[in-house]
């Protein structure tokens, strides 16, 4: 087990009956209670990451904000949890805020995103009260400002920047350069314009600036860079209007042993040292910063448990093994090619001898879980764990071919509390006519 605890959560421990536990839960025991696939998360360690997110950026200054990023996984349980613990919430459509309020989330501490928000959500989001809306678009700051002039209101907003950095990270979730459907860019003056509009509006306060250039990025100097960027921005723009700088998320975590994602001190150390060193730099009042981690506050946390269904060998070509899920509980991998571990968890210290290729039920050739697994031998029946499934998982989850979506599990202090049931058969069919 220790080559892959880097990507258990750090509760990953191995019973007197030689299984893998989390949470001081068994998950052998769990899969038998609770059926699979199954999700499980280590509660201790998403209130752990929340606690050292606010820690360490409230370090360097205590106006700064940590917002949860709930498009990464949405569980009510979760929310509440974000909620107590003193994070703001971010969503990203009219589902998200109904969630997020639904959980009981103050909705002055709710930050609406999205690029491509219709009549409808700005209206749920005005009405709610949201303490922020990111402004997308020159037609979003035109509705935005004739829907809240109708309710009688004035919306604090932030203008949303594509600075023209672009990290190494996969292209579909690489959102900072300047081609890019997210944003205002600096280039051509779009930027430029987009704060222009907001000042012009009567119904929109604007209060700041939001970047995010990307997901799962290790290289920190990207943050130092944009931050850079949006200094001089911000100088060109003057005004008192600009006290906010939200820098978005992104921060990486490990999904295979190879990882060597940065900490979150690390993070904060960059994203706020260099904020303020640039500043600083142009001679500008420091901002208020915020940023807005999802993956990093519950990937690690998460794993996913399946059961194998059967192995099919292909002579002098490969051995496939296949489980009770895949492309309907895990997109990523054939959405852009992400990758993960395998590991056994009624024999987590077995030898692996064998290469296989882990795929899912679903009618696609491209249903594969993990091109190239590595894992001790292996026949139906056994249990096969994928750690670092907590985001995206569950929030992209389907029914593709009729599969029900799987049930989600907290464990923490050797208890196991059910906080999402296993999708019935009957659910696929209670939307119909």
């Amino acid at each position: 087990m220790q080559p892959l605890s880097q990507v258990l959560p750090p509760s990953a421990a191995t019973t007197p009956e030689g299984h893998l536990a989390i949470g001081g839960c068994d998950l052998v025991a769990l899969a038998d209670e609770f059926g699979t696939p199954l999700v499980i998360y280590d509660a201790g360690l998403l209130r752990d990451t929340m606690r050292r997110y606010v820690t360490a950026f409230r370090a360097h200054d205590p106006r700064a904000e940590v917002i949860y990023a709930s498009k990464a996984f949405w569980a009510q349980a979760l929310l509440r949890m974000a909620h107590a613990e003193g994070l703001r919430m971010d969503v990203a459509s009219g589902g998200e805020l109904f969630m997020a309020l639904h959980a009981g989330f103050p909705a002055g501490k709710i930050v609406m995103h999205g690029n491509a928000k219709d009549a409808r959500e700005i209206g749920e989001a005005l009405d709610a009260m949201v303490g922020l809306i990111v402004v997308d678009s020159l037609d979003e700051i035109v509705l935005l400002d004739r829907l809240a002039g109708e309710r009688g209101r004035v919306q604090d907003v932030l203008v949303r920047v594509t600075p023209g950095v672009k990290p190494s990270t996969h292209a579909y979730i690489a959102t900072g350069q300047i081609d890019s459907k997210f944003g205002f860019a600096l280039d051509g003056g779009l930027a430029a314009g987009a704060v222009a509009a907001c000042r012009a509006a009567a119904n929109v306060n604007l209060v700041g600036l939001h970047c995010h250039i990307g997901s799962q990025i290790f290289e920190l100097g990207a943050y130092r860079m944009a931050a850079g960027l949006l200094a001089a921005f911000a100088s060109e723009q003057g005004g008192d209007d600009l006290g906010i700088l939200d820098m978005g998320g992104g921060l990486g975590i490990a999904y295979t042993r190879g990882d060597t994602p940065p900490s979150v001190e690390e993070y904060a150390d960059m994203v706020i040292g260099g904020v303020f060193a640039e500043w600083d730099a142009v001679g500008l009042p420091r901002p208020r910063v915020m940023v807005e981690p999802g993956r990093s506050i519950v990937g690690r946390a998460g794993l996913t448990i399946y059961r194998v269904t059967g192995t099919k060998d292909i002579p002098g070509v490969r051995r496939y093994v296949a489980v009770d899920g895949g492309m309907s509980d895990l997109m990523r991998p054939m959405l852009y090619g992400a990758t993960y571990e395998a590991i056994l968890p009624g024999r987590p210290e077995a030898e692996a001898t064998q290469t296989l290729r882990l795929v899912g039920k679903h009618c696609e050739s491209g249903d594969v879980l993990i091109q190239e697994a590595t894992l001790p031998p292996v026949a139906r029946g056994d249990l096969v764990c994928l750690p670092a499934t907590g985001a995206y998982g569950v929030a992209m989850a389907s029914n593709y071919n009729g599969v029900t979506r799987p049930a989600v599990v907290f464990v923490e202090g050797g208890e196991a509390t059910l906080v999402v049931r296993r999708e019935a058969y009957a659910d696929l069919v209670a939307r119909d006519l």
